[in-house]
Order: structure tokens, then sequence, then C-alpha cells
């Protein structure tokens, strides 16, 4: 395949390149490279050090065997993403090129209106792209658990399943008699940031654009990914993806290691009990591959819901410290008030069941990958102090 990954600078870009590329397939990239800005902008940096993206051409020629064919563009310009797409011409477009931090987006309006500019506009010129050069290609694009918010119920993969009603009580209680049918509806979405909104839109535009255009796309729904390492990146530190600490783009379980090895207690928000589902980066890649591999047929709108499993952000907490005391750190656990707006107690049963079925399995140990993580990240211990004040939560949501 060609396969065309927008963000290919980023934590899962660079490594799936990686992936593909060992698989023998043709892999192209663009980035604007606003990620390294970003994280700079908030007082950070990328706790693995990572190369240039000239390096990275460099090593991935020596790795691969081809060349990778990049581009450095906005992918919010139409003209320029059509002429890229013309030029290419993928097979895949996994789209990846998004401000992808909550907290970042509800620090002020400036950094909500961009993310939603840069979210919304970037994916929508590319389902014109593809449209008018590209119309076979399979778009996998990123989505976010996120969307869905926490209801009080099951959470289906992106629409209702076949057989749902939607039943009304009557005056005294009981069950009507009416039944609406929902099957194969969109289910309602519950976004908690202006960052998952636009997800949300972006959601809405993927799934109009394939029943206009016939387009074939597959949304991922992806919970919060952690880890160093993937096959491709275990024996070479050159290779290093990148791995983000602070509150806004840090995502906790990452979060978590890195404050382990500096000493700070780990930020729990409130009272721990928020649930979501999480995957390590090895297993994030291995579905990207898989559902590639699967493609939909045209026309065809799918969602897979790709997490490994379901945890209380206390559980992640405590497995951190557990880690990190077998490799003979003593960790803390601080109490956080929570800057979010968040149930901190709630329901929460997403299926899953959608990858399973084209072969996924979870291979990865939650406690291995962690101490992995946090023997990486040891060797950078002095640097990272340098940045420690930038892990505290200081973005509030109110």
């Amino acid at each position: 395949m060609r396969v065309m990954i927008t963000g290919i600078d980023g934590y899962l870009g660079w490594p799936l390149a990686l992936r593909l590329g060992a698989l023998g397939h043709t892999v192209g990239g663009i980035d604007t490279m606003f990620r390294r800005q970003w994280v700079k902008d908030v007082g950070s940096c990328s706790a693995t050090p990572i190369l240039t993206m000239p390096q990275r051409m460099q090593l991935y020629s020596e790795f691969v065997g081809n060349r990778l064919a990049f581009w450095q563009s906005d992918l919010t310009n139409y003209q320029e993403v059509l002429k890229i797409y013309g030029e290419f011409k993928p097979d895949a477009i996994v789209y990846l090129g998004e401000q992808p931090s909550a907290p970042y987006s509800m620090i002020d309006a400036e950094q909500a209106i961009s993310t939603q500019s840069n979210n919304i506009l970037g994916t929508l010129a590319t389902l014109w792209a593809m449209h008018r050069v590209c119309p076979k290609a399979h778009l996998l694009k990123l989505g976010t658990m996120g969307e869905y918010g926490t209801p009080h119920c099951d959470i289906p993969e992106g629409r209702f399943p076949k057989g749902s009603y939607w039943s009304q009580l009557t005056a005294d209680g009981t069950m009507g008699t009416t039944h609406q049918d929902l099957s194969n509806l969109i289910f309602p979405r519950c976004a908690g940031s202006w960052y998952h909104l636009t997800k949300v839109h972006d959601s809405y535009n993927v799934e109009f654009a394939c029943r206009a255009w016939n387009l074939r796309s597959t949304d991922v729904m992806q919970g919060p990914v952690y880890g160093t390492r993937t096959e491709e990146l275990k024996n070479e530190d050159r290779m290093a993806t990148r791995l983000d600490f602070d509150e806004a783009f840090g995502t906790i379980i990452n979060r978590f290691c890195v404050q382990a090895v500096l000493g700070i207690p780990l930020t729990v928000y409130g009272a721990g009990g928020q649930t979501r589902g999480y995957l390590p980066l090895e297993d994030s890649i291995r579905c990207m591959v898989l559902a590639l591999e699967h493609p939909p047929q045209l026309g065809e709108y799918r969602t897979f819901n790709q997490f490994d499993r379901t945890y209380t952000i206390l559980h992640l907490a405590n497995e951190v410290v557990a880690a990190a005391n077998e490799l003979g750190i003593t960790v803390e656990i601080g109490a956080h008030e929570n800057p979010r707006i968040e149930a901190e107690h709630h329901y929460y049963n997403p299926d899953s069941s959608g990858l399973r079925a084209i072969g996924y399995h979870p291979i990865a140990c939650m406690r291995s990958v962690l101490k992995e993580m946090i023997k990486d990240i040891l060797p950078h211990e002095t640097r990272l102090q340098n940045y420690a004040d930038a892990v505290a939560p200081k973005t509030k949501w109110r």
C-alpha cells in the first residue's frame, strides 16, 4: 500500500511510519511541525530526546531501505493538500495531524479557536482532496473515546447496534407500547472540551462524506495511549518517539511515569474514580495496521473503539507506584482539586469488539510496560528536573 500519514512527526505518527515501512509499504508524511512548538509554549519538552525531522528521514532510510516522502505543510491549506495527495496517490490516509490536547484547547480563546480551526478545517480539506484526487483511498481517522463522554449506558462502536429501541414511559410509569427503532443511528456524543468537540465535528463530517461521495473511512475512537517502545523502537534509542509529560500534552500514564522519576506526587484529579479505556503504544500501532489491512467498503463509515481495557485514574496511579517500587523508587500519590468538568464516579462500559473481530489480541502487561517506561525516563532525570513546573495542573475548565 501507499500510505500517507498526517502528523507523522507525532507520538503515534513516527512509530506507525516505521512499522508500515518495515512491513514493505510505501510511506509518505505531512506535518506542520507545530507540536514541537506547542510543547515549548507550555514550558515543556519531550521526556525522551527526539531527532529533527531531517535526521528522522535519514534514519528511516537506513532502517527501512526506502526513502520517506515528507512534506512540511499546513493541513488546512486545501490547495497544498490537494497537490500533495495528487502527487503521492495514497491508497490509505492515516489522519493524525491534529492538535491533541484537551487542556491546551481550554487555556483561553486563542487556543480554543486555533484548536477548532486547525482540527476541523484540516479534516475537511482532506475530505475534499480525497473526493477530487483519491476517492477510493481508505481514510483512517483518529478520533477519541472522549467524544462519547460518560453516559449512563453502554457505549456502542459509533452507532446504535441492531435491535436498539427507544420506548417512552406512560403517565403511570409503565413502559409504553410505542417503540422507535434506533438501529444504525449515530450514538450521541457528549464531549468534555473544545478539543473533544473538534473530534465530534470531524466524525459527522467524515460520515457525511462517506454518504455523499462514496468515500470509505474508519473512525478510530482511541483511549489514552501509554508507553515508550514498539518493536521497531526497542533496540535503537535514536528512533525514539516523543513522550510528553506536561499538564497539556502529557497523557495521564506517561505523565505519572515522569512524575515518579522526578519525585513529584502523582497528580490524581479529584476522587480518582474517572474511568477510561487505555492501551499501550505497541497495541495502538498494531490496531491501526490491522484496520489498514482490513479496509471498509466504498461508501462505508465504520467506527472502532480502540482500547485494551478500562481503568480508574486511582488504579493507574497505584500501578505506577507498584512498578516504580519494583525498581527501587518510592512514589507518593497526590490529591489535586479537579480542574476539569467531569464525573468522578460513573458507569462506563464501552464496546470494543470490532478490532478484536479482525485480529486484535492485547499482548502487553501494563506493569511491564510501566517499568520499561520508567527505565527509559531515568537517564534523563537531571534534564527533566528543569521542566518539573510544567507538570502541575494550571488550566481550569470553569
